[in-house]
């Protein structure tokens, strides 16, 4: 074993270990979508006194925090999204309206005056102190709107710990200076004495005026500090509270998504056998196609399977169902690499049969590096938009495809090719070519050998047969229209589920009798129903429900989504720019790493498989959502993916003929890379379908999206982008690329397509 191979199998098999403890050890972070729950998102709006800036947003998150607490939610989680919105995720919580209306309401902080002891449930206002003693309140004598500041200091010089400063504003501080001057009036152990700042009809502190303030005289604004055995985070609490309280910004409901525990724990189990079924297909069939080397890279597979999960638990990422489903796709697009490989592997196999197998194979790996890069990072640029450009779960596909291709890269590159070039080494492997599935050329590419088809003599014909394809999915969305999910359009769509079977009409006519007439009502799932209207609070949804009980029975919520119209417009053009950008970032990457025709080409493709997908989806009726645009752009990245093996064997072998007809090197080049394609679209295949038949009505659409954009894909990259670089060609002044400096071992290279017969 030489150095390089014994290094990657300790750093494979360190990797493996870690990931191993991380996977026995940790549990994944679980999306709302798969244990359950409700999912909102709040936009912060200007108000009077504050404007909803990222501070703003900041202090009135403090404050909602504090509310949901109330609730009784368990382990909700609240987090700023960009400058002025706030994610609530509240796990367990089916019905959403009492946390909405809590959620909802404009922070109030009032300034009162303590009359002195009171009991529960007494005339007035009665609240208990911050040691539950019941105080009698006077109405309020300022509200948090005067508060101009207030900042949590230590002060070690006197002695006094940590307080916390108020400065209020002009007529504010007058009514405060009133406020605490009367409260001076009265003894120092009276109640009397003490003020109460009240938030949310809680009070978060009652101060007592100092000994030291005469009656009537009040504390001046701008000097006010509020002491007591305060801790460093208690009063920057403290101070953060008033400070919220002080810059009230309302917060609107522009994202409301529910999921109920059962469909969640469904579309686990569904995924879970889709990913298994589909990873064990895919294992056999690499292990059929490429022999003990095959069945070497199946066992890399499982270890990248390993990998990637650790990463993604060890990240705390947040397994969402688009990210679940992410995940078992990357399984099928892992095989990319090895078969990128062991195909160049086979060719310098063939074209110097009395070379070594070992040496066969680093050549292989050699070679097929630059191509693993390019189609690598053009996936990994699809994942990052979906991330920086994608909402809620769609974020969670992007993070898991992204964490899928590095670690496929890793499986690929250190795991295979340590376990396959000591196979490699043994004589038994060596001599028996049946064995290895190196030695043999395999069935697809002998079959191109003896038929050796011209495919690109006459390339016009198929940007014709391309331009059909492209017309009748652009007669779909002329037609029948592309019908755009709530998450587009904005407005609300329910599922339910009925103890009493319940067919369409039926539903219809009940919640038309019950106001409800201008509702879409349609089957979901296994008799569900799935109903979606335009502006419905949750009042309405409650009255909705209610109807569809009386007709059905016990009628639980499967599925809620609840998006504005303003989020919707955003939602709708934030994926145009996305794909835009999609188009533009691989045409740049592309003008990088090849000549500009083969650039052009290639985003070309990727426009007809954009618009062929979406005419599909016009033509079968199905709904166009963000888990359509996860697909969308799984798509883009997966066509470059396939153009750029090809144009880059169109590059290599264009430097080496570089008087040879640009058309015949191409129809080399294809020829070539047509058992990689072949090969590499079987094992995503394989995974989808497994997907689409087992991964439940969730993943239906993803999967059937997925599944015509890698089919589409995979003909547009040979039969589209290359054809369409060989007319760019025709006019560019540019010149073919310089050739490549011939090795010295000198007995003449050989097509490998070329089995060495004359006649």
């Amino acid at each position: 074993m030489t150095r390089a191979t014994t290094v990657r199998a300790v750093l494979a098999a360190a990797v493996l270990l870690v990931s191993v403890l991380i996977t026995l050890t940790m549990s994944p972070r679980l999306g709302l979508d798969l244990q359950g729950g409700t999912r909102m998102v709040l936009q912060a709006k200007d108000s009077d006194t504050a404007k909803a800036d990222r501070e703003s947003t900041d202090r009135t998150l403090e404050v909602l925090r504090k509310r949901i607490d109330s609730l009784g939610v368990t382990e909700p989680t609240l987090t700023r999204s960009g400058e002025d919105r706030i994610i609530v995720e509240l796990p367990d919580v089916q019905d959403p309206r009492k946390a909405a209306e809590v959620i909802g309401k404009t922070a109030q902080l009032t300034f009162h005056a303590v009359q002195g002891p009171g009991t529960p449930g007494g005339e007035g206002l009665t609240l208990p102190d911050e040691q539950d003693r019941t105080l009698a309140l006077g109405p309020a004598a300022l509200s948090g709107a005067g508060v101009k500041e207030a900042s949590a200091a230590f002060d070690a010089q006197q002695g006094a710990g940590w307080s916390v400063s108020l400065d209020f504003h002009k007529d504010a501080g007058r009514d405060w200076t009133r406020l605490t001057g009367e409260a001076a009036c009265h003894p120092v152990q009276d109640e009397r004495r003490r003020v109460a700042i009240v938030l949310d009809k809680q009070v978060i502190s009652s101060p007592q005026v100092s000994p030291t303030v005469a009656c009537d005289t009040g504390l001046p604004s701008g000097s006010t500090q509020i002491t007591g055995s305060f801790s460093a985070d208690e009063a920057r609490e403290l101070a953060l509270l008033i400070q919220g309280g002080a810059l009230p910004v309302p917060v609107e409901i522009v994202e409301q998504r529910t999921v109920g525990p059962t469909l969640g724990a469904a579309a686990i189990d569904a995924s879970a056998r889709a990913a298994v079924i589909g990873a064990a297909a895919t294992a056999l069939f690499i292990t059929v196609v490429y022999r003990l080397f095959g069945a070497l890279a199946a066992v890399a597979l499982g270890a990248y399977g390993f990998i990637s999960y650790a990463a993604l638990v060890a990240l705390g990422v947040t397994l969402t169902l688009p990210g679940l489903a992410g995940f078992v796709l990357a399984i099928g697009m892992a095989v990319d690499a090895n078969v990128l490989v062991f195909e160049r592997a086979r060719e310098e196999y063939a074209l110097r049969p009395g070379k070594s197998l070992r040496a066969s194979l680093t050549a292989g790996f050699r070679h097929a590096w630059s191509a693993v890069a390019d189609s690598n990072v053009t996936t990994l640029i699809a994942a990052g938009l979906l991330f920086f450009l994608g909402s809620g779960p769609v974020k969670g596909f992007g993070v898991t495809l992204g964490i899928g291709v590095l670690a496929s890269m890793f499986s690929a590159l250190v795991i295979a090719r340590a376990l396959t070039e000591t196979a490699a080494r043994s004589r038994f492997v060596s001599d028996y070519r049946g064995v290895n599935g190196i030695a043999s050329p395999g069935r697809v590419r002998t079959w191109i050998a003896r038929r050796d088809p011209q495919l690109m003599r006459s390339p016009r014909r198929w940007l014709l047969f391309s331009a059909v394809l492209i017309a009748v999915a652009v007669a779909g969305i002329l037609v029948r229209g592309v019908n755009l999910g709530v998450e587009f359009t904005g407005g609300r769509l329910v599922e339910y589920a009925t103890s009493r079977p319940v067919d369409v009409e039926s539903a219809r006519t009940a919640l038309a009798g019950a106001g409800f007439g201008d509702a879409e009502v349609t089957t979901a799932g296994a008799g569900d129903i799935s109903v979606r209207t335009g502006d419905l609070d949750n009042d309405g949804e409650h009255a909705l429900r209610a109807a569809l009980a009386a007709e059905g029975g016990e009628t639980t919520k499967v599925r809620d989504e609840l998006i504005g119209p303003s989020l919707g417009d955003e939602l709708r053009r934030n994926a145009l720019i996305a794909l835009a950008i999609a188009v533009l970032v691989q045409l740049g990457y592309l003008a990088i790493r090849f000549r500009w025709t083969f650039a052009v080409a290639s985003v070309g493709a990727l426009v007809h498989d954009v618009v062929i997908l979406v005419g599909a989806f016009a033509w079968l009726g199905r709904t166009v959502d963000g888990i359509f645009l996860a697909a969308l752009l799984t798509v883009i990245g997966y066509s470059v993916n396939d153009s750029v093996v090809v144009f880059d064997r169109v590059r290599e072998l264009w430097a080496k003929a570089r008087r040879q007809p640009l058309a015949d090197v191409a129809n080399r080049a294809v020829l070539q890379t047509v058992p990689r394609t072949v090969n590499t679209g079987m094992g995503a295949l394989f995974i989808l379908v497994a997907l689409a038949v087992l991964g439940g009505d969730s993943l239906a659409d993803f999967a059937l999206a997925l599944l015509i954009g890698i089919v589409v894909g995979t003909y547009s990259s040979v039969m589209t982008a290359v054809p369409a670089a060989l007319l760019l060609e025709r006019g560019s002044k540019a010149p073919p690329p310089a050739r490549t400096p011939r090795r010295k071992s000198g007995a003449g290279q050989r097509d490998p397509l070329d089995n060495g017969a004359r006649v």
